[in-house]
């Protein structure tokens, strides 16, 4: 049987032809490997130099193979945070005609870790409790895709800090299966098994001394659960808000934020009956709002401030007609942030007089007006737009009117 190589693109085999397909994998020369970080695996895995990429290249049966990279491409396709799949090796043979098992091939997720390299300095345990959280978002975004993991665990997910924010993406979908939609069965299948996987991968961290002595590796495998539940429930729940009803969307980000997530993207879709609005969450570090705000709009505020700020930004950006996450003809998300600045953050600033300001300065102020814009919606049980918050901020608040003109 000759060697096949079953690529994602017409470039892949060419880039791949130069590996030593005819060597038993785990007694690949050092020059074609590159030295990373390795997760536990069932099967011998190696990072290897393919053209200008780092790919990592598994041994696995053919149907195994065929069958992951099926799953891969589809997790792709569905925009669900996992590992490229690029290509499948089969007809392999070692210098004695004997055959060796089919390689999947995947690109390496670039700044990635698996999560033992992450503990080999003792991790706090509330970066540990971001790391779960980051998992729960994974698996919930999974099974709104139909796709049942089947072996949920620490084992088979990389995970990658970008600006402050940790993601985690799957790395093994071995074990999965798609679906047009998943039983409430298949789900808790799911959630039990990372329940019972994350308390025992936790112990034998914390048998080697890599885990911090205040985790409890039990309490921490039945927190993906707690986690898992609350962000489903959160984030299916069918609602449709009539027409403009900004407060409901507002009230709907801060139940994510007081779950401990962030909106990493929000979606408005429009109808005669009301809007449909949908969130993808995120997980993020401290300090990561400032550096957002900071680098979309120049303004330079607090963590809280620019949290506000920003699911502001989010919610107004939903709003715009040229507002289009992905699409290359959208609006960059730079440019929309000027124009909220330009047509919301500025008037409104500009809404509460000079005099009446202390020593707050302008993110405070926009803050303070949003806070009251949230309290005086609650209140009347209707919307309040910026300028009717900002003059009565001004007015109950500040104990003042502002001057005409």
């Amino acid at each position: 049987m000759e060697l096949q190589i079953t690529a994602t693109s017409p470039e892949q085999p060419a880039s791949l032809l130069d590996l030593p397909w005819h060597t038993p994998l785990e007694k690949w020369p050092d020059e074609h490997l590159v030295a990373l970080p390795r997760g536990i695996s069932r099967h011998v895995v190696r990072f290897a130099q393919a053209g200008g990429e780092v790919v990592a290249v598994k041994e696995v049966g053919e149907w195994a193979a065929v069958r992951e990279y099926g799953l891969l491409r589809d997790l792709d396709r569905l925009a669900i945070p996992a590992v490229d799949a690029l290509a499948i090796v089969t007809g392999r043979t070692d210098g004695h005609g004997e055959p060796l098992e089919p390689v999947l091939v995947t690109r390496h997720l670039e700044g990635s870790l698996p999560y033992r390299s992450m503990f080999e300095t003792t991790m706090r345990p509330s970066t540990i409790k971001r790391l779960l959280d980051a998992l729960a978002v994974l698996l919930v975004r999974l099974h709104l895709a139909g796709f049942a993991w089947g072996d949920c665990s620490l084992s088979n997910t990389l995970f990658r800090r970008d600006a402050g924010a940790y993601a985690a993406y799957l790395v093994d979908a071995e074990t999965g299966q798609i679906q047009p939609k998943l039983t409430d069965g298949q789900r808790s299948y799911d959630v039990e098994v990372a329940r019972v996987n994350i308390a025992g991968e936790l112990m034998d961290l914390e048998a080697s001394g890599s885990l911090h002595p205040s985790v409890d590796p039990v309490l921490f495998g039945q927190a993906i659960e707690e986690r898992y539940t609350a962000l489903w429930h959160e984030l299916t729940r069918q609602s449709v808000y009539p027409v403009a009803k900004r407060r409901y969307i507002d009230r709907r980000v801060r139940r994510l934020n007081d779950l401990g997530f962030d909106v990493a993207e929000m979606q408005i879709e429009r109808s005669p009956d009301g809007d449909t609005v949908t969130f993808l969450p995120k997980v993020v570090d401290a300090g990561h709002h400032q550096r957002q705000l900071l680098r979309l709009t120049g303004l330079d505020a607090e963590e809280n401030q620019a949290r506000s700020l920003l699911n502001d930004l989010e919610a107004w950006m939903a709003t715009q007609d040229d507002y289009a996450p992905g699409d290359p003809l959208g609006a960059r998300p730079e440019v929309l942030a000027h124009r909220w600045v330009r047509d919301k953050f500025r008037p409104t600033v500009r809404a509460v007089p000079l005099e009446l300001r202390g020593s707050a300065d302008t993110a405070q102020i926009y803050y303070e007006v949003l806070e009251h814009r949230w309290l005086l919606a609650e209140r009347c049980q209707g919307d309040v737009g910026l300028q009717a918050a900002a003059e009565d901020y001004t007015r109950n608040v500040l104990g003042g009117v502002r001057p005409p003109g």
